[in-house]
């Protein structure tokens, strides 16, 4: 045994070194997470049983610069690649003793930084200017190419500037760019007030989208959705930040047969949120609460959040989320317990907007999270 912890002790320092020598940074984060489901209603008015679930992520990643604007970064988490929403695998469900964990390559990427130039290839996490998951998961990698410029222009209402775009395909709902299926993204952020005001107006276009992800769709169609979003900081001390998110999707499906009638006019949709604090450093404490309206193409169901309640595809053999078309509130409360190490508990109560059955589908959720960086 003490070999062992001497040899491992060894190859610790070493890669420590050769860290040093060739720039190589290793992180990762595992959570912990308890969760509680209840009064989830189904389409056809019956409820699902309650449920609670213990659940675990972890993930692990590495990165290597040569030099001061190239990098190399690869990294897996837990998950199936099947269900790119969620990368929780949950205690206890099915695994035994020497079953495989689930893994999943969510980034692989080579990136290039100098002055005012940002831009990467191959695979990443949403690398757009964002300020919640209710639009596109935080665990819904995108394959494709990315390109930034920034600008600090001479007008003193404006601190700077940042144009971004980007084509991207992703895993498993499509798999290359020729089958006609693709993600163009194009984005202008703008900071004002001395950085404590950000707008960040963005128009995506989804084209040949399945009706369900992951090879099980009727059809395919697109989107073509304009952002407006807004994050100002309020107050520094104690610190308040207000977001507001605006969605119209501005395609026409009224002459597309596959779509039902109730639902080709759902296209709006709106977030808002004003959050109390942080969670940056030891002793921290947050508090927040976000209110959101997704109608049904607001959005893509599958790319957005599964975080707000229980609603997927699984009666058409999907893994994937369908988290739009629905309003529904969360309350957040978190506390820094130590530099890699927070706590965090959410609560959601959500409702469906139009029924796809003979009655709306509802659901209340409870989470506790327990997250550790290293």
């Amino acid at each position: 045994m003490l070999t062992v912890f001497l040899l491992f002790n060894s190859l610790m320092i070493e890669s420590q070194e050769v860290s040093e020598q060739k720039k190589l940074i290793f992180s990762g984060d595992v959570r912990f997470r308890a969760e509680q489901d209840w009064n989830s209603r189904k389409s056809d008015g019956s409820y699902r049983d309650n449920r609670f679930r213990l659940r675990l992520r972890a993930r692990a990643g590495l990165k290597y610069s040569p030099n001061e604007w190239a990098s190399f970064a690869f990294r897996i988490r837990t998950g199936f690649p099947e269900k790119q929403q969620d990368p929780q695998i949950t205690l206890g469900d099915g695994y035994q003793e020497f079953d495989a964990v689930p893994i999943y390559v969510d980034k692989l990427f080579f990136g290039a930084k100098h002055n005012w130039l940002d831009a990467w290839i191959g695979r990443n996490s949403y690398t757009f200017e964002k300020q919640n998951e209710l639009f596109w998961s935080d665990n819904v990698s995108m394959d494709g190419l990315f390109l930034s410029i920034n600008q600090e222009p001479e007008p003193n209402w404006i601190d700077k500037i940042k144009y971004a775009g980007g084509i991207f395909t992703m895993l498993r709902s499509f798999a290359t760019f020729d089958s006609g299926s693709y993600i163009g993204i194009l984005q202008m952020t703008t900071w004002h007030w001395n950085k404590r005001l950000k707008i960040f107006p963005t128009f995506y276009h989804f084209n040949a989208m399945p009706d369900v992800p992951d090879g099980n769709e009727s059809y395919r169609f697109d989107y073509s959705i304009l952002q407006l979003g807004l994050k100002a900081l309020i107050f520094e001390n104690p610190r308040i930040c207000l977001g507001l998110d605006l969605y119209q999707n501005i395609k026409n499906y009224s002459d597309n047969e596959m779509i039902p009638e109730n639902l080709k006019d759902q296209k709006s949709g709106i977030v808002g949120s004003i959050v109390y604090g942080s969670l940056s450093k030891k002793g921290d404490f947050a508090l927040g609460t976000y209110v959101s309206y997704l109608e049904r193409y607001s959005a893509v169901d599958f790319i957005a959040q599964n975080d707000w309640v229980r609603w997927d595809y699984s009666s058409q053999g999907s893994k994937d989320g369908r988290l739009t078309n629905f309003k529904g509130l969360e309350l957040m409360t978190g506390y820094k317990i130590l530099d890699k190490l927070q706590l965090k508990i959410r609560y959601f109560v959500v409702e469906q907007l139009v029924p796809y059955g003979t009655a709306l589908e509802n659901g209340n959720r409870i989470r506790f999270d327990i997250d550790f960086n290293f």
